[in-house]
């Protein structure tokens, strides 16, 4: 069977024009006890409020959460229906990221052409089950909007790894060469499919990521393209922060590296935020992935989670400079980001929709 790069396919950059954005409601209550699924759903309308304007949203809801209860929750903001696409299926939380469809496209001189490439979702190593109805979600995708389909069968998360839709992709060794994902697969062996499937030419792997990440260190906690030649990543100056260490070495990698063509890249930095928090998550952490490289590309819009004052501003501005054609919105994440992820954990950019029905 002929892989996608065959056909010319490749995975386009987030800052490439979408068709909509994929967001799961939450509802799940093992992710959110309590008053801190109402604090979320909070975060939810803000998020949805600012992003609904420059694109449409295709908002899943688990098939136990009243339709009802849903609009009357987006009816008590300024958010405009006809934006927002409601569709009930089964589904365990709101990690879009992760579970949602990875898309790529090919392009001639007259169309782009999308496809939906399906990985398997386990949830990080089989941490938190079930997560059956999340794994079929780009099935559901495919099948509902008519789109062409490739299925890969390793484990991959959308969090895992960010491209600068040239050919260059990075990624963490404490992810993708963990043993809860693919113990079967070599490193060799998963960096050919990166590039059979999503049109891979170089990969530039990062070691660890955050303290608290129970992903065991996404990348878009820690390092993410700003253009296809300019990375931004985290650091910290404080040499007993319990990410300084991590954050060095990733840093010191990047600052060495060089594209597919041998070309040295901008790397930009930006300080981590507080990441120790007062109580505890739900599995135990005394810390959260707090970071600012948890953004989300959208069209015309960047949206930024903040969590810290004294950090907050510099974030902003800097993705002034970088985006001066997008708007830059910043989001309150404090209450998003216990759960253990943040404005681009629960994203997903989705391409070749015609419909929205």
């Amino acid at each position: 069977m002929k892989k996608p790069v065959e056909f010319g396919y490749q995975m386009p950059a987030e800052w490439s024009k979408h068709s909509a954005t994929q967001l799961h409601w939450p509802s799940n209550v093992e992710t959110w006890p309590d008053i801190r699924l109402k604090k979320v759903e909070e975060v939810y309308l803000n998020i949805i409020e600012s992003l609904h304007q420059y694109e449409p949203i295709i908002l899943l809801h688990d098939i136990r959460l009243p339709k009802k209860y849903l609009i009357e929750k987006l009816n008590s903001r300024s958010i405009d229906l006809s934006q927002v696409s409601l569709h009930s299926i089964p589904m365990n939380d709101v990690w879009a990221r992760d579970c949602g469809p990875i898309f790529i496209e090919r392009q001639n001189e007259e169309t782009e052409e999308f496809a939906i490439t399906d990985w398997e979702y386990n949830a990080w190593g089989g941490k938190y089950p079930p997560f059956d109805s999340d794994n079929a979600i780009p099935k559901w995708f495919c099948d509902h909007y008519d789109l062409p389909y490739f299925k890969t069968g390793m484990v991959l998360e959308g969090g895992s790894i960010d491209t600068n839709g040239d050919g260059l992709l990075l990624t963490t060794e404490s992810v993708l060469l963990n043993p809860n994902r693919n113990p079967g697969l070599t490193k060799p062996q998963i960096e050919q499919l990166l590039k059979d499937f999503l049109g891979i030419e170089k990969i530039l792997w990062l070691k660890r990521g955050l303290a608290g990440d129970d992903t065991d260190g996404h990348i878009d906690d820690l390092s993410r393209f700003l253009n296809k030649n300019t990375i931004l990543t985290m650091v910290t100056e404080d040499e007993s922060d319990v990410n300084f260490s991590a954050l060095q070495e990733n840093l010191e990698i990047l600052e060495n590296a060089v594209n597919q063509y041998g070309e040295s890249l901008q790397i930009v930095t930006l300080p981590l935020p507080q990441t120790r928090i007062i109580d505890q998550t739900v599995d135990g952490s005394q810390f959260v992935p707090a970071s600012y490289a948890n953004f989300y590309i959208a069209n015309g819009v960047v949206l930024v989670p903040l969590y810290d004052e004294h950090f907050d501003d510099i974030a902003l501005d800097l993705f002034s400079e970088y985006f001066p054609d997008r708007d830059i919105i910043g989001i309150d994440c404090t209450d998003l980001v216990w759960g253990q992820g943040s404005i681009h954990c629960i994203t997903q950019q989705l391409y070749g929709i015609t419909h929205f029905n």
